[in-house]
This record gives structure tokens, C-alpha cells and sequence, in this order.
């Protein structure tokens, strides 16, 4: 027989904890490990137990859930996340990718579709507005969002640390927005072999092949400031 999924739940209402644990507690494939009510306890707890998916809500005590979710990532990137909310909004889906999350989801969404996501997510893949994806997926959606609601945001006040020169970032920047070297090369007043230069030391740096690859790196990391705050609870 094959392992269980294990599964954190993560919501500061008691009731509705209590209501999805009766729900996936029929799955056969399904054992829930630990519970949390609010953002900290969720890393703690997280960190604790390993569990193999965490259900987050977003609107948390603390810190909220895309925060939470940013901070855990980086300490466990083994561990997938789906975002439940009261608030389905296109923009705040983004975002949540952003933080690190799998999938996200509308808090009535129908229990069987929720178990589906569960194993979905649990493999490594992402389930994003009704889509399976895969890693190269989601990055490509990744960066056709990011262009769609543009980019000058961060997750929290936290700095990111980045291999890359400042030179390298803004080149960096630049890519995720759509443009080619050739266009970097006059917007920035220097030469396209320079760019190119930049380029191939970005892609060394960040251990990637290409130019997809190195914008949804840093898309994924944060690397990218937003400056308006779109990511309060919900």
C-alpha cells in the first residue's frame, strides 16, 4: 500500500479546521498530521512535522498566510502549499505563486476537487485556475502574470539576498519583462554584447539554462520589488 499523504491544516477558525479534517479523514490516501491557527505556528508546526502538503488559509493571525508560505519555502522546499481564501482574485492567485504555493483555492471549493488538488500538489505539480502544471508550466505562467499586473511588490519587508551584481539584477529585471537583449542594450546605453556578456554570467550564477529559467528563479525568490501592497489578508 502506498504511503499516505501527510497533511498540515492551517486556518484560525476552529469550525472550519474541524470540517476538513472530517471531510479528507475519509481518504484512504489521506492522514492529517497537525493543525495551526495562525501564521507563526504554521512555520513552527511545518518545520516540525514535515508534512508532505499544507493547507494554508490566508487571512491568518500573526503574519498572514502568504507570508507564512514565503518564509517556509526556502526552509522546506520539499513541503507543497495550497492557499485557501474567502477572496478569489486573479491577481492575489499570482501572488500567492509568487510566495511559493502550489495552488489556490476558493475556501467552498468542492471537497472532492480539494482531495484531487491535495494529490495533485503532492506530486510536485500545481493546479492553477483549473490547470495541471508542471514546473516549466508554472514558471511560464509565472512570468505572463508578472507582465499582466506588473512588478514592483514585495512580499514582506524582508531583504533578499541575490548572487547577482546590481547591474546583473537590473539586466535581470528587464528580461522578466518581455524585452530582448537588443532592447536592453538601448534602454541601458550599452553594448549588446555586453548584454550578452551579463547574460551568460546570470545564467553561471544562477545554475539555469536560459533566460526563462533565471526570470522565474527570481520571480520565485522574490527578487523582484513590488511597490504596492496587494497582499494584505483576505
Amino acid at each position: 500500500m502506498a504511503e499516505k499523504i501527510e497533511l498540515l491544516v492551517v486556518d484560525d477558525h476552529p469550525v472550519f479546521r474541524h470540517g476538513l479534517r472530517n471531510v479528507l479523514a475519509l481518504q484512504p490516501d489521506i492522514s492529517i498530521v497537525g493543525e495551526a491557527a495562525d501564521g507563526e505556528a504554521a512555520i513552527e508546526k511545518a518545520l516540525e512535522l514535515r508534512p508532505d502538503v499544507v493547507l494554508m488559509d490566508i487571512n491568518l493571525p500573526s503574519i498572514n498566510g502568504l507570508q507564512a508560505t514565503h518564509r517556509l519555502k526556502p526552509l522546506a522546499p520539499e513541503i507543497s502549499v495550497i492557499m485557501l481564501t474567502a477572496y478569489d482574485d486573479e491577481e492575489q492567485v499570482y501572488h500567492a505563486i509568487r510566495a511559493g504555493a502550489s495552488a489556490y483555492h476558493a475556501k467552498d471549493v468542492d471537497p472532492a476537487r480539494l482531495v484531487d488538488v491535495i494529490r495533485y500538489v503532492s506530486q510536485g505539480l500545481y493546479v492553477v485556475g483549473g490547470d495541471v502544471l508542471d514546473e516549466r508550466q508554472i514558471g511560464d505562467w509565472l512570468i505572463q502574470e508578472f507582465r499582466r499586473f506588473g512588478g514592483h511588490y514585495f512580499i514582506d519587508d524582508e531583504d533578499f539576498l541575490s548572487p547577482l551584481s546590481k547591474r546583473e539584477m537590473e539586466i535581470l529585471g528587464l528580461v522578466i519583462e518581455g524585452m530582448s537583449n537588443k532592447e536592453i542594450a538601448y534602454n541601458l546605453s550599452i553594448s549588446h554584447q555586453t548584454v550578452k556578456n551579463h547574460m551568460t554570467a546570470i545564467l553561471g550564477k544562477l545554475g539555469v539554462s536560459d533566460r526563462t529559467q533565471a526570470a522565474v528563479y527570481a520571480l520565485r525568490r522574490g527578487w523582484v520589488p513590488l511597490h504596492d501592497d496587494r497582499i494584505g489578508p483576505r
